[in-house]
């Protein structure tokens, strides 16, 4: 963990070093991809059994081996605790009405010049969206990634998910019975995200890949990306928390360990105007880590990329380093939210006030927790109903409104050396 203060002298360097870390994959695992993309793309099933008995010590022989039925899910979701099951529902029908208002709308208009303009929006025929397996199984990132899907207007919803040694996530099950999935694939990992794309001899490929992964994941996603669309590349979690001395320190404390316990190389970040607010929330940060059961990934987040940031103005200091670290989540634990949270350009999601911690954002407030890592906030949005659909403009003109734009448009083919584009409009203006 790191403690910085802005009125050192080393400051500014010393935060350039955190904003431009880079916590992703290294060229190794670029070159394991490429070699794992070319053998499913070849080989199809068999590469995916290969892989599957590898990574997974799960063998693909029978349709049961291959695929999860929806009557499984069906059994799950009914064999869920009276509340548990409640509190699965409240987040899918909160999610789906807030992806409901992103629905965009067609245009169609004449404008001026007598020409009819607009476009429309269609979803894309299949979607296939991968649900991570082992440390990261988590139902709320499949809900999260089909519904917005569903919502959409997509058709065909299909799932990859590792499951080692054949053991399968109830809870991931019985949220692919809400979301409505058509099919579930026991596979996973790069060849996983490979099967989507490419297709093999059991599996249809699909034409947007969305959802959360490993590296190998995020980097075959990065490799595939114009055979299919992608959500985004997907780096560790990082959370910033901007927080005066007015909070409760555990409170703090636990949104910062909310994201550690994501990943060895997640990353949590504090910025406060009191450095004895700072420090008491780094030592219960000690306490509460020890208490966790995932302490073993959260330790080692914080110890490594875990950052306490004392500035003298929090007001004037706390959006200017915020924006330079464009970072996925960003808490803002002060008076005053709503005022700051307009200062702030780039953050994949603002949690506005004491009592909004990010987890709730994960779960159950509605908007999308796939965000934008690695300072992507700077150009990318978190995940929505748009990564499922397309936009078709369309053009029609009459003889009088092609009269009106069409020698200007022969001029400019003139004008770039195409005189066949020319041509094609001249001629009509004869």
């Amino acid at each position: 963990m790191q403690l910085l203060k802005s009125g050192d002298e080393s400051f500014e360097q010393d935060f350039a070093r955190i904003v431009s870390d880079r916590r992703e994959s290294d060229g190794d695992v670029s070159r394991d991809v490429q070699t794992i993309l070319n053998e499913v793309r070849q080989r199809g099933d068999a590469a995916l059994v290969d892989y599957t008995v590898r990574f997974d010590s799960h063998r693909l022989t029978t349709d049961d081996d291959w695929r999860i039925s929806a009557e499984a899910c069906r059994k799950a979701y009914d064999s869920l605790e009276d509340e548990l099951r409640d509190a699965l529902t409240l987040a899918a029908d909160r999610i789906r009405a807030f992806h409901a208002d992103q629905l965009p709308k067609g245009r169609d208009w004449t404008d001026d010049a007598g020409l009819r303009l607009g476009a429309t929006w269609r979803p894309v025929d299949a979607a296939g969206l991968y649900v991570p397996g082992g440390r990261a199984s988590y139902p709320s990132s499949l809900l999260m990634n089909a519904i917005p899907a569903r919502v959409a207007g997509v058709e065909r919803l299909v799932v990859v998910t590792p499951t080692p040694k054949g053991e399968l996530n109830s809870l991931v099950l019985a949220a692919a019975y809400l979301a409505e999935v058509d099919e579930i694939w026991r596979i996973g990992g790069a060849h996983g995200v490979a099967a989507l794309a490419y297709g093999t001899e059991r599996i249809t490929p699909v034409d947007v890949i969305t959802g959360p992964g490993n590296a190998w994941v995020a980097e075959a996603k990065r490799q595939l990306f114009g055979v299919v669309g992608i959500d985004m590349i997907a780096g560790p979690s990082e959370i910033l928390v901007i927080a005066d001395s007015k909070n409760n320190p555990d409170w703090i404390a636990a949104d910062l360990l909310s994201q550690a316990e994501h990943d060895p190389v997640a990353q949590s970040i504090l910025i406060t105007d009191d450095l004895n607010f700072a420090q008491q929330v780094g030592d219960r940060i000690d306490v509460q880590c020890s208490m966790l059961s995932t302490q073993k990934v959260a330790r080692e987040s914080w110890d490594n990329y875990g950052a306490l940031i004392v500035v003298d103005d929090l007001d004037e200091e706390a959006p200017r380093l915020a924006n330079m670290l464009a970072a996925e989540h960003v808490e803002l634990a002060i008076d005053g939210a709503e005022a700051m949270a307009k200062r702030i350009r780039h953050a994949g999601s603002i949690f506005l006030g004491r009592n909004t911690p990010e987890a709730v954002g994960d779960y159950v407030a509605g908007p999308n927790h796939v965000l934008p890592t690695g300072r992507r906030a700077r150009f990318a949005s978190g995940l929505s109903v748009l990564d499922f659909m397309k936009r078709t403009s369309f053009i029609r003109c009459d003889a009088e409104g092609l009269a009106n734009v069409g020698p200007a448009a022969a001029r400019l083919a003139h004008a770039e050396g195409l005189p066949a584009h020319a041509k094609s409009i001249e001629l009509r203006l004869k």
